[in-house]
């Protein structure tokens, strides 16, 4: 396998991109807002009949346009689709794979279609009262890049969705969820706090800094359904700008989902740049020992890669 299409399907969002298997490089780049709530919308509206292939549709269109930006034909190679593809409101609907499953890729649900792109979709993982499509194949591609996956670590992705998935012998072991992005975006956006934080500004800014830090303590030690309120009351007495707020209100949710982080086990941070200077702060704050920190787009694509070749030695 020369080179492979990464697809990267969420709920809101669609990426798929060209990557140079031999080290992983990103090739070329596609990335749209045709999540697949919108396409199963779309498909419910179109009333056509075949929802597999109005799916496969989508995802060809947007190959089109990476071979317009390649100028070349990509057709024949392998695409690896993970995330919420294989949901109830996905191209297909697959189950979840209960855990534990093995780290190397090689025991997880998947699917094979055929076409001008042979496409591998990559279910889920569950336990009996969690699950997460997207983060299972992160965390195989994370397992390449741990000094060592036989004893307990915690991977901590973060996200609209934060996931905390738990590592030991080889294996992903747990799963759990926390609505900590969601929540921020409602508290902040759509609550009565909204006239109570501002963004804008920066963490590294002195005060907000500190607001921050002072949330995520408050936020691990506290019930959150108070300490919310005090953002509001922050502002109406006049002890923070909105800017500082809006900081607090990150420290407090980020407290609230940390506070369950055990403080003797090994915690890879898997984020963005976007969400990657602030978990480490809060960590820090409540003495959680970061171990390190792994690119999440990289984690993604080297699990992808893992699973292909599992499928084409197998």
């Amino acid at each position: 396998m020369d080179n492979f299409l990464s697809c990267d399907w969420g709920t809101s969002s669609f990426r798929i991109r060209l990557i140079r298997a031999d080290d992983i490089q990103v090739v070329a780049e596609v990335r749209t807002a045709q999540g697949v709530a919108a396409t199963y919308k779309s498909w419910q509206q179109n009333g056509a009949s075949d929802r597999q292939a109005f799916y496969t549709n989508v995802i060809q269109q947007q190959v089109k346009v990476l071979e317009k930006q390649l100028d070349t034909s990509l057709e024949g190679i392998p695409i690896a689709l993970s995330g919420m593809a294989s949901s109830s409101i996905g191209l297909i609907d697959l189950p979840y794979k209960p855990l534990p499953f093995k780290l190397d890729g090689s025991d997880l649900l998947i699917e094979s279609l055929i076409g001008s792109n042979p496409t591998t979709i990559i279910s889920g993982a569950c336990t009996y009262s969690d699950a997460m499509r997207g983060e299972e194949t992160k965390a195989i591609g994370c397992a390449a890049l741990l000094p060592d996956t036989e004893y307990d670590n915690i991977l901590l992705m973060p996200g609209t969705h934060a996931k905390h998935i738990s590592i030991s012998g080889g294996m992903a072991t747990g799963i759990s969820s926390y609505m900590t992005g969601e929540f921020f975006e409602l508290l902040a956006e759509k609550s009565v706090l909204a006239a109570s934080v501002k963004s804008g500004s920066k963490l590294d800014e002195p005060m907000n800094w500190t607001s921050f830090m002072n949330g995520v303590k408050i936020g691990s030690a506290e019930n959150l359904l108070h300490t919310a309120f005090t953002v509001r009351t922050n502002q109406v007495l006049k002890q923070h700008t909105g800017e500082q707020n809006y900081f607090y209100l990150s420290g407090l949710l980020l407290g609230t989902e940390l506070a369950d982080v055990p403080k003797n086990v090994p915690v890879y941070l898997v984020s963005g740049e976007d969400h990657r200077a602030l978990y480490q702060l809060a960590c820090e704050v409540l003495d959680i020992r970061v171990a390190g920190t792994i690119d999440a787009d990289i984690a993604l694509i080297k699990g992808q890669h893992a699973v292909l070749r599992n499928l084409s030695v197998n």
